[in-house]
């Protein structure tokens, strides 16, 4: 049996294969993030359904074209960073770093866009259970596009360090999953926030 070399790339991108571990370690992440939205969701529908007035007295309901506009956009940006995904794996390194880049514009995009929404909203986190468990929602999944988006910056970085995608791309696999993850937790707060309103 032959020892892997010291320093010595795998498959998956890391050194001594590192970047599998680091692959597991965030499908592990990402699975208990589930179980505390999935507790959120829960939440919300179970305190929507039980109270006796929901929305705080002159809010009829939230805004549904920018926030869908928004989603459109974090939705597509998926798409955007699977594609910059595939021009790594070609060895493509200014493809991939254009394309990372516009998925970055598009999440950058979004967290703008949720800002302008809360600036604009007539109600806040003290409005009785809605303002608070829209605000904690919302809030929330803010921080992790912003956590995102921070990946995604160290990553391009590490784009520029000579030979450091040379044997894979585990860290940007990881964080490309992240943020598939951060898309589709925006999806089901979309349909419980802005769909379901009634």
């Amino acid at each position: 049996m032959s020892a892997t070399p010291r320093g010595s790339h795998d498959a998956h991108g890391g050194h001594g294969g590192h970047g599998g571990h680091n692959l597991t370690g965030m499908v592990i992440f990402l699975l208990s993030e589930s179980v505390i939205f999935l507790a959120f969701f829960a939440g919300y529908a179970v305190l929507k359904v039980s109270s006796p007035i929901w929305r705080p007295e002159g809010v009829d309901g939230l805004a549904v074209r920018e926030p869908l506009i928004n989603t459109i956009v974090l939705v597509s940006s998926s798409f955007v960073a699977w594609f910059a995904e595939t021009r790594l794996r070609r060895g493509q390194l200014w493809a991939f770093r254009a394309v990372w880049l516009l998925t970055m514009a598009m999440g950058t995009w979004f967290v703008i866009g949720q800002a302008i929404e809360w600036r604009e909203l007539a109600f806040g986190l003290g409005s009785g259970v809605f303002g608070a468990t829209f605000y904690l929602l919302t809030g929330f999944h803010g921080l992790h596009v912003i956590t995102g988006l921070l990946l995604m910056a160290l990553m391009l970085w590490r784009s520029f360090q000579p030979g450091n995608y040379d044997g894979g791309e585990a860290g940007v696999t990881s964080v490309s999953l992240f943020w598939h993850f951060v898309d589709v937790i925006w999806v089901v707060l979309f349909l419980l926030l802005y769909v379901w309103q009634r």
